[in-house]
């Protein structure tokens, strides 16, 4: 009768899923939306009281029996935020987001600071690229010097959720892969990457430390009052949302692609070892189950449809129709969706653009198809990448709320040329924390099945959303993303340094 939670705290809103394993369903998912603070020059920041305020009004939405069956919860957390905290852990600055590219500037003398990139690579792994949790530490010293001087703690959003729920200051290797400064090798803070960060302070000190996956803490008593949960309620160790996302999805195996449709757009992949690239053309992080994920994001996707569909007024739902009016590539029209600058590729200081406009294809069917299929460009190149140093996958696991467009099932099937399955739970990050909250619970208790058998066991895959590809639309495609290629080729100098 237990149930597990995931929760999924987001850049658009806070999730609640309730998975009953007995039964091998999802018994209740609720949401809380949440409000985005953003600024001309690329602040985009929430307030972490937002968060621990959707999440008691998701969990007030939960019957008083399910409540009460709640044995063990998951956080997924968005990546590379930055939450200050002091002494008595108390947030003590509006927190800077993932898609906050304000800081860009910070990139660049860090990274000289230990020789340049190539040496930064070597020490952790990857860059410092914009939106990165480093680059926010400098610019809140100087941009918020009292903040910095009161810190006592730096978190990621999800560090701060689990602290808020157990009172317990604790980080995993997943999500610590998107801050910069963890050596993804070596799964161990680098110190020469905080000492570039800030040389006149130990930022070692302040950093939560680094716990085994099968760590699980006990819900703070005033949390369980708060949200009417059983006393003995247990939290897993958690993760970021796309390495939740990867468990939720069933991506604990070789040849599996994960592609997340969400504010941004993620590809990532199961590794066994680092998978770290000279040319930095991805992410390589580790996962939250003990193994790489080398990923792939892109920092603008379903925020290019939903940008058009205010733009046009098209009613939520109706994106579907028009997609169907309107045939690939967009009679001409060509979007680097660009909104929110860019990280794969390296242009934080980027903006969208709509090429191709003439008297017949500037109508609102064809612009939110020009800004769907730029959106999945975008992704394909990224892909490129991958395949490119030697990657080779067989399925496109779709997860993200771009998944539950039947258009957009399609459009990455001929764009990728690859079959989609979707999830039977489609919300993929906080599925996934729920099954690591189940699985470190079963641990605790003496299991022995590893993460990845108790995936396995309980992802299911709905077979009336899978897609696979249309042979008349994949040479459409194949030839409108060489356009989009050759777009970005000419635009990228404009936006490069």
């Amino acid at each position: 009768m237990s149930l597990y939670v995931g929760l999924d705290v987001g850049t658009q809103s806070v999730k609640l899923l309730a998975y009953d394993p007995a039964l091998g369903e999802v018994v209740a998912t609720v949401s809380k939306p949440m409000q985005l603070v953003s600024h001309d020059d690329g602040t985009r920041e929430q307030e972490a009281q937002w968060w621990t305020d959707g999440i008691a009004a998701c969990f007030a939405r939960l019957t008083a029996e399910q409540r009460a069956r709640v044995r063990a919860i998951g956080v997924s957390g968005q990546q590379h935020g930055f939450v200050p905290i002091n002494v008595r852990g108390e947030v003590i600055a509006p927190v800077k987001l993932w898609c906050d590219t304000s800081t860009a500037a910070e990139c660049d003398p860090i990274m000289d600071a230990v020789g340049g990139v190539e040496e930064c690579i070597a020490l952790a792994g990857n860059p410092i690229l914009a939106g990165y949790t480093a680059s926010k530490l400098p610019w809140t010293r100087q941009h918020r010097a009292q903040a910095y001087a009161a810190m006592d703690g730096i978190l990621l959003p999800h560090d701060y959720i689990n602290f808020w729920l157990t009172g317990q200051r604790y980080a995993e290797y997943g999500d610590a892969s998107g801050t910069g400064w963890l050596d993804v090798r070596n799964r161990c803070w680098s110190r020469p990457l905080l000492e570039a960060i800030d040389p006149q302070r130990d930022l070692a000190a302040l950093l939560p430390p680094l716990v085994p996956l099968e760590t699980i803490f006990t819900l703070a008593a005033d949390i369980a009052e708060r949200l009417d949960l059983p006393a003995d309620v247990r939290v897993s160790t958690g993760g970021g949302d796309n390495m939740m996302a990867a468990l939720g999805t069933g991506n604990v195996a070789a040849g599996r692609l994960t592609m997340s449709l969400g504010t941004s757009g993620t590809l990532f992949a199961y590794a066994d070892q680092p998978v770290v690239d000279a040319q930095a053309r991805w992410a390589a992080f580790c996962s939250s189950s003990g193994g790489w994920l080398p990923l792939i994001c892109t920092m603008n996707c379903t925020v290019a449809t939903e940008r058009m569909a205010t733009l046009f007024n098209i009613p939520r739902g109706g994106g579907e129709a028009l997609m169907a009016q309107t045939a690939p590539g967009a009679g001409g029209l060509l979007m680097l969706p660009f909104f929110n600058g860019e990280r794969t590729p390296d242009l934080p200081n980027a903006r969208a653009c709509l090429h191709g406009m003439d008297l017949h294809n500037t109508t609102p069917a064809q612009v939110y198809r020009a800004a769907m299929e730029g959106a999945t460009y975008s992704l394909r190149n990224g892909y490129d990448a991958f395949t490119s140093a030697g990657l080779a996958f067989d399925t496109v696991l779709l997860t993200g709320g771009g998944s539950n467009s039947a258009a957009w099932r399609q459009l990455v099937a001929d764009v990728f040329d690859l079959p989609v399955k979707v999830p039977a739970q489609v919300e993929g990050a906080a599925f996934g924390a729920a099954l690591q909250a189940l699985w470190a619970d079963l641990h605790r208790q003496g299991g022995t099945a590893s993460l990845a058998a108790t995936v396995d066991a309980h992802v299911r895959f709905d077979d009336a959303l899978s897609a696979t590809p249309d042979p008349r639309n994949v040479p459409l495609y194949a030839d409108a993303y060489r356009r989009f290629l050759t777009h970005l080729s000419a635009v990228s100098p404009l936006y490069a340094g």
